[in-house]
């Protein structure tokens, strides 16, 4: 489970830090052009983030809730990879929807280790 628990906590840490990235380089359009919709999508990664990165640390300290919220929290992360890469597929970034394909992969590989 430790790979689970840390693959989690990272997928977490860098959500946040690519939103942090993208809004300080003004890499979000749709700020200007759909602030609502862009506004909930971020909520949205944000709570994802947090429960990754919390359902991590759950499973690494051996918490009763751990499992619990790592459940939810890669449910969430599986959502959001494969909703996601439509977006970038649209502007035809590849490397993205590339990154995508294995961030799903990854995400796949934890939740077995943790179902085993």
């Amino acid at each position: 489970m430790t790979f689970s628990a840390i693959f989690s906590m990272a997928v977490g840490v860098g959500m946040i830090a690519q939103w942090i990235r993208s809004y300080l380089s003004r890499e979000i359009p749709e700020l200007k052009t759909e602030p609502i919709r862009i506004l909930f999508h971020i909520a949205a990664e944000l709570a994802t983030a947090a429960a990754l990165i919390a359902g991590g640390a759950g499973l690494l300290a051996n918490w009763d809730w751990g499992t619990q919220i790592y459940l939810v929290a890669i449910g969430m992360l599986l959502y959001t990879a494969i909703a996601s890469p439509g977006y970038f597929a649209q502007r035809r970034q590849w490397v993205w929807v590339g990154i995508f394909a294995v961030l799903i992969a990854l995400a796949l590989v934890s939740l077995v280790c943790v179902l085993r």
